[in-house]
């Protein structure tokens, strides 16, 4: 296949350039359309979870029971004035006759004191719009701007989930153009101080546009015929961006090596491709893996991440593969031209970055290498250890920035208004019809309302608290019965939020009461109950997958039965910083006011498993560029020790640079006013520094220099099967390179251009 890129890229690398950017135009002119099919929605709940099912016929046949518009009402005397109330009415009548809206309920209307603040100055219209969630959007969108405002003394504001989500789209659609704005130009300036050309600080942009644009065409595409998140669109220019450097930076590392070994521009992309392009092919399949595992969970929020990874990922690849040689071949001796950067070469003369990797390798890899891996593996255990005490949520609305319209409202309900009112757990009653079945409703009501942290338990059959009724049947109860189905209703006590762990021990208490009505509770808290559960389930599978898959392709990269398991144990390793920083900084709120987030004392659920496939994925692309050079020197020379030093000197300078764009990419997507796409992008550019640094540099040459020639050792049959089959970036030796010293002349070179990332 690589034989077949190169033969392409060399014989018509015009044709190819011209595919490519076909591609790119259509990828434009289709792909745009993506952010338009994309959900805003979570996506964080098992649709086929039965908190999901009770809550999809909850909405079809009680409407009010799920409300998703909110009208907040505030008026300086109190709701009660004469003019506040006759004006709530009618904004309560004119909402019910809105095209889509039902189940209207307001404080006017009910009386309710749940519906009217603790200083009796705001009162809620509350209401359900019918639809999907795109059709919510739409109406939601409408009604905010037609009702927010002044009516007659009374403020009206406008919320709800609709709006929640509205406002999240179009907050990450901002941010995201923000980010580019910052990325874009950070990552030119550092390419142009690593490749000290113009014309070679270009090239991985060209890739990455490649990668970016084809990727949104991929999104467009999928959306038509699934959920696709919104939050994936993140990801897509992270990685794109990010891959595309380092692919391009591996490749013409090789390139450059091959020229300045006196080959011609042919023969160097030829054997750039078979060499370099190898391990590019062979590091994208391995990311690619990390996050297919992804699809193994039902929740549409972790299998929007897989869609888009993968996508980027193999286009990322294709394009360095296909593009770049196609690039190189047309410029030829012109991939060097315009630098910039000569008034920068006084302050990092020629060898001081050899010289630096020298220095390094020597000391890591001598006597002091069991000093280097016990403080490391130290050091990297510590920063793990805040997530011992990690707890598990749901995002809500405290993840959009604090003036955002719709966080201020429900903000206000939260702090002004009966905080167990809105923490309150929806019951679907499946066999409830006529008066034998509310006499059920109530011998179950007793059961529920005698649960701990429960305050009382709204039925049909009337209000129920301590296990008696203390009610009778209302007119409002009359409206939780639907042919042979009702709604009940358990508020907890005060002080138990919607998510908290309190609620969720709620929830798995309420299930455990034996019933004969088909009982099921619905709403956030069992919703996150079992989104845990399904997480829980589809955890080991996930990991086994990424596991035994890294396991079998790091063997085909190296032959080797020792090398992968440590890959695999030291990949995770590298991520324990990323996992102690998200609860010490995120769970906890250390940072909170400098980051400008609102912390709500848990994480959300899904996130650690995106963060994980998704850094495991990275460190392995690292972890891949090192490998294949240690094993090429390895074969070369037959020294261990000698090995391992040049493979970590070699591609010491192209690993921290690698890592310095991405985080910059990813530093850039974190700062959003998003919360949990703050946590994703600050979250994986620590343990993509982490792993460039501390893993790469000191604990893996460390551990690899302990283990000696064992780490090399397999048995007879899986060597053969390794030679046949494996994966290997070498190439005939060429005299520089049977020097030890990368500093020789035709290597100093190399060395040098990776200066400024010392």
């Amino acid at each position: 296949m690589l034989r077949s890129f190169a033969s392409a890229a060399v014989r018509r690398p015009r044709l190819v350039l011209l595919a490519a950017l076909a591609f790119v135009v259509l990828s434009v002119v289709f792909g745009g359309g993506a952010p338009d099919r994309l959900r805003a929605g979570q996506g964080t709940e098992n649709p086929s979870a039965p908190s999901a099912l009770a809550a999809d016929v909850l909405e079809e046949h009680f409407p009010s029971s799920r409300p998703n518009f909110v009208l907040l009402a505030h008026h300086d005397r109190g709701v009660n004035d004469r003019g506040a109330a006759r004006q709530g009415l009618l904004l309560a009548d004119r909402l019910a006759y809105e095209p889509s809206v039902s189940g209207v309920v307001s404080y006017w209307q009910t009386g309710l004191d749940a519906l009217k603040s603790k200083d009796g100055k705001d009162a809620l219209i509350i209401a359900h719009i019918d639809g999907d969630e795109a059709a919510v959007g739409k109406a939601s969108q409408r009604l905010a701007a037609e009702y927010r405002g002044e009516h007659s003394g009374l403020t009206v504001r406008a919320g709800g989930t609709g709006e929640v989500l509205n406002t999240v789209e179009r907050t990450i659609a901002e941010d995201l153009v923000s980010s580019e704005l910052v990325a874009l130009p950070l990552t030119l300036a550092i390419l142009l101080l690593v490749f000290r050309s113009a014309v070679s600080a270009l090239l991985p942009l060209a890739v990455g546009a490649v990668a970016i644009t084809g990727t949104n065409l991929v999104l467009w595409v999928i959306a038509g015929y699934t959920d696709v998140s919104v939050f994936a669109q993140s990801l897509t220019t992270a990685l794109g961006l990010g891959l595309a450097i380092d692919y391009a930076l591996l490749m013409l590392r090789r390139f450059r090596d091959e020229r300045s070994d006196g080959a011609t521009v042919t023969e160097a992309v030829t054997v750039m491709l078979s060499t370099a392009g190898r391990t590019v092919a062979f590091s994208a399949l391995t990311i690619s893996v990390a996050l297919a595992a992804l699809l193994l969970f039902p929740l549409f929020f972790l299998r929007s991440f897989a869609y888009a990874g993968v996508s980027v990922v193999l286009l990322a690849a294709a394009a360095a593969l296909v593009v770049l040689p196609a690039l190189l071949v047309l410029l030829g001796p012109r991939v060097d031209a315009l630098d910039v950067t000569r008034p920068l070469h006084r302050l990092f003369p020629a060898g001081s970055n050899a010289a630096f990797w020298r220095r390094l390798t020597t000391a890591v890899t001598g006597r002091r290498a069991p000093l280097f891996a016990l403080g490391s593996l130290a050091l990297l255990v510590a920063l793990g250890l805040p997530f011992l005490r990690a707890e598990f949520g749901m995002a809500d609305d405290r993840q959009l920035p604090a003036a955002a319209e719709p966080r201020v409202v429900q903000q206000t309900i939260r702090d002004r208004f009966d905080g167990s009112e809105t923490a309150a757990i929806d019951i679907l009653v499946s066999r409830a019809a006529g008066a034998a079945g509310r006499e059920r409703i109530a011998g179950y009501a007793e059961k529920v309302s005698a649960l701990p942290d429960v305050a009382e338990v709204r039925t049909p059959a009337g209000v129920f608290t301590e296990g008696r009724r203390t009610e009778p049947r209302t007119p409002v109860d009359a409206l939780r019965e639907s042919d042979d189905r009702a709604w009940l209703q358990v508020v907890p006590v005060h002080g138990v939020e919607t998510v908290s762990p309190r609620s969720q021990q709620l929830v798995r208490a309420i299930r455990a009461v034996p019933d004969t009505l088909d009982a099921e509770p619905a709403g956030q808290a069992a919703e996150l109950v079992d989104t845990q559960e399904a997480i829980t389930d589809r955890l080991a599978p996930a990991l086994a997958l990424i596991v035994v898959t890294t396991l079998l392709l790091v063997f085909l990269l190296v032959g080797s039965v020792l090398v992968p398991v440590q890959a695999v144990l030291l990949n995770a390793l590298s991520l324990t910083a990323m996992f102690g920083a998200v609860v010490w900084v995120f769970q906890d709120g250390h940072l909170s006011g400098l980051l400008g987030f609102t912390p709500t004392g848990f994480v959300d659920t899904a996130l650690p498993v995106l963060m994980f496939c998704l850094a495991f994925g990275l460190s392995m692309d690292y972890g891949v560029f090192l490998l294949a050079r240690v094993k090429e020197e390895y074969d070369r020379c037959g020294d261990h020790r000698a090995a391992v030093e040049l493979g970590v000197r070699r591609t010491g300078g192209i690993v921290t640079a690698a890592a310095l764009i991405l985080s910059v990419v990813l530093v850039s997507i974190g700062n959003s006013r998003i919360t949990n796409t703050m946590v994703l992008g600050l979250g994986v550019a620590l343990a993509v520094l982490v792993d460039a640094t501390v893993v790469r540099c000191l604990l893996v040459p460390s551990v690899m220099v302990l283990t000696g020639r064992a780490t090399w050792w397999a048995p007879a049959p899986l060597r053969r099967f390794q030679q046949r089959f494996g994966v290997r970036e070498s190439a005939a030796p060429h005299p520089a390179q049977d020097s030890e010293d990368p500093s020789a002349a035709p290597r100093q070179t190399e060395e040098v251009r990776h200066a400024p990332t010392r």
